[in-house]
């Protein structure tokens, strides 16, 4: 039994799932069939921004974010090598390791291999503080980060200077090896700075306390949504939104700005890899957002946060 069983997404997927989706479904001509022809739109980050102490955010991809905030650099589950794993990825990384700047502050939403990625912890390396749910640690540690690590539960806050940190609830699972299954937990993250409030949610299924996040550590600018990952439903609805949960998610949380992250980096799921930010904006604007709180970002883009 996993230390966090009881927090974890149900049902639970296992091996006899896995041989369906990836077996059974596609001998039964089931599997979503990808058109192709779709390239990730990428651009070069803006140097000069996120070498400054100005409030930005860049997309380097998947669920990697470069934010500054109170003169801090913050990388979110940072994963900025070629591949993870078997799988490569379709668009070079927004910043390379080499062209970041000196990073304060790691935060870890949990240790599935797409987000917490031992190659790129090594690079990055004993400068930063590293941020992660309860259990996390010793992962961090092998992977060569064993000076500054916070270890967090569900509602904890850590200050780092102007910063404040919280680890919020996910509907998620975790699993480092075969074994591990939910011996740590996980979850997203508030960060409350002087320019604003950020939230990133890690990997997280669509559920009812987004409305609590957003009532509890609120009002938040700047909210990073997965949008990708989604297909087959049957599969992934218990861990994984579709782009129209995650728009409802946005207006859930009462999010100003609704920024859609988990697509376009890696081919992972059955959806076609150009679907979601078409599907994310055909929701949002049935939710009623306007169309300048939507950021689908380039693979690189940076966006200035000072108001």
């Amino acid at each position: 039994m996993g230390r966090f069983d009881h927090l974890a997404t149900q049902p639970r997927r296992g091996p006899a799932d896995l041989f369906r989706w990836r077996v059974l479904d596609p001998l039964k001509g089931k599997k979503i069939k990808d058109p192709g022809g779709f390239i990730t739109p990428s651009r070069p980050h803006d140097a000069d921004l996120v070498k400054s102490p100005e409030p930005s955010l860049s997309w380097i991809g998947h669920a990697s974010f470069l934010l500054t905030l109170g003169k801090k650099n913050i990388l979110f589950d940072p994963v900025l090598g070629e591949r993870i794993g078997p799988i490569k990825r379709l668009v070079a990384p927004g910043i390379t390791w080499q062209d970041l700047p000196p990073i304060d502050i790691v935060v870890i939403t949990h240790n599935h291999r797409d987000h917490l990625d031992a190659w790129s912890i090594e690079r990055l390396g004993d400068r930063p503080t590293y941020v992660a749910p309860l259990g996390n640690a010793r992962f961090l540690k092998a992977a060569g980060a064993s000076a500054k690590i916070v270890e967090l539960d569900w509602w904890e806050t850590t200050g780092i200077d102007s910063l404040e940190i919280t680890l919020v609830p996910a509907r998620h699972w975790s699993m480092y090896l075969p074994w591990d299954r939910n011996d740590a937990l996980w979850g997203g993250y508030v960060i409350r700075g002087p320019e604003g409030t950020a939230y990133h949610s890690g990997d997280t299924a669509y559920w009812d306390t987004f409305e609590e996040i957003g009532r509890r550590a609120g009002p938040i600018d700047w909210a990073m949504l997965p949008i990708g990952a989604y297909e087959p439903r049957w599969f992934m609805e218990p861990q994984h939104m579709g782009p129209e949960e995650a728009a409802s998610a946005a207006k859930m949380l009462r999010a100003k700005h609704f920024v859609a992250m988990h697509w376009g980096t890696f081919k992972l799921t059955d959806e076609p890899i150009g679907e979601p930010p078409e599907r994310a904006r055909a929701a949002w604007q049935a939710e009623g957002g306007a169309e300048d709180n939507l950021w689908i970002l380039d693979v690189g883009e940076t966006r200035y946060l000072g108001r």
